[in-house]
């Protein structure tokens, strides 16, 4: 019997302790098939992983029905089926990829001239090279290369999928050196940054809406094949409702090492999961690959993002960019959309509601649509600036 409040069953038990964690259940989970009769927009299915033709998805996009139906697909394989997905060819200009690779490659260099040094989560310190707010150094460095990046029509459809609209983009780049070792296996952002104790803290339906509040991702930045390491999978484990207790268990984590599944990536290639699943960084046995993806955490409107980033300075930046490359016909408005939301904040809350009250509706103005006025009407560049700045007043306190 569920408890429940009104008509609402929730979860039993209503709290999860270490005590709940069945390794026979877990496994039951995991040792589940994935069939492509069950995706049938899928190319085909590599080791118990759909995995997509994205030369193919941008054919089907053009009817938006149809588009509508593959991210219903992709919804549901990471929600309830495998939970993770492969994008071949998520990126198919190869030209913009490798200039973003580059100015990677500099920021990097910046660091370690700087002296600074980039953790890791889940692996020793200095095994890899990070570069944190990868989103908001990109956009500043050069704004041009960021919105024909992020104009990738892919990346949003993805992250619409699983998240809806005004989700929020962040971005951090990982390099794994010849050499480093694999991550320790484990559950993503927000419970997934836990100890054991602090996610038994929270209710069992927090555990559940934890996963629904965040999708990630990783862009192949060059070609990885199995001996560089690309990321470690365990097909079907976000669905275990204890997960975020039983990655801190060695029994799981043994039965994770025993059962997980590794797939090769080509450059600009892209692979997306629930951030329940349990998996971790492989081991790089190369001797002369340098691992890079660009690591994307998209957040939900409804949640808080990893990462703090300045959007304002940001969205400053980029205007510039998508005036010229608009006046080019470089950047269609499709692709001018996404890469707006893949910078400015699409969600009007919180805001001060003295200052900033909704007009016209239920909401104030976002800064996307603060973007997307200004396109339209060619402002020059200082009456975007005053007006972000004039939001960014109107939202405090």
């Amino acid at each position: 019997m569920h408890a429940r409040q009104g008509n609402v069953p929730l979860p039993e038990p209503f709290w999860l302790a270490g005590t709940d964690c069945d390794l026979d259940e877990f496994i039951a989970l995991a040792s589940q098939q994935t069939r492509l009769a069950d995706y049938p927009f899928a190319a085909g299915v590599a080791s118990n992983v759909p995995v997509y033709d994205c030369d193919a998805v941008r054919r089907q996009a053009a009817d938006p029905a149809a588009l509508r139906a593959v991210q219903a697909e992709w919804g549901r394989a990471l929600a309830g089926g495998p939970g993770v997905i492969v994008l071949q060819r998520a990126v198919n200009d190869l030209a913009i990829l490798d200039h973003v690779s580059q100015v990677f490659r500099d920021l990097i260099a910046d660091q370690h001239a700087s002296g600074s040094a980039s953790g890791d989560h889940f692996a020793r310190p200095g095994a890899n090279d990070r570069i944190w707010n990868a989103q908001q150094k990109l956009c500043l460095r050069d704004p041009i290369a960021f919105a024909r990046y992020y104009g990738n029509p892919v990346l949003a459809w993805v992250s619409q999928a699983w998240l809806g609209p005004g989700y929020q983009m962040t971005a951090q780049v990982n390099v794994v050196n010849p050499g480093g070792a694999a991550q320790s296996a484990h559950r993503d952002y927000h419970l997934g940054f836990k100890s054991a104790a602090g996610s038994a803290a929270y209710p069992a339906h927090v555990h559940l809406m934890s996963a629904a509040l965040t999708l990630q991702g990783a862009v192949a930045h060059c070609d990885m094949p199995l001996e560089s390491g690309p990321t470690l999978y365990l097909p079907y484990s976000q669905r275990y409702r204890a997960g975020y207790l039983a990655y801190h268990n060695p029994a799981f984590r043994d039965y994770f090492e025993q059962h997980k599944v590794q797939l090769p990536l080509a450059k600009g290639d892209a692979v997306f999961f629930n951030p329940a699943l349990f998996h971790a960084a492989g081991h790089n046995r190369s001797t002369d690959i340098r691992r890079m993806a660009n690591l994307l955490q998209v957040s939900s409107a409804f949640g808080r993002a990893m990462e703090t980033l300045d959007r304002k300075a940001m969205s400053a930046a980029l205007y510039p960019a998508l005036l010229s490359l608009r006046a080019r016909g470089q950047l269609s408005v499709e692709a001018t959309g996404h890469a707006i939301a893949a910078c400015a904040e699409g969600y009007a809350f919180p805001c001060n509601l003295d200052r900033d009250p909704p007009i016209g509706g239920m909401a104030p103005q976002t800064q996307q649509q603060i973007l997307l006025q200004a396109l339209e009407e060619q402002w020059p560049a200082a009456r975007l600036q005053a007006a972000l700045d004039d939001k960014y007043w109107r939202q405090q306190a």
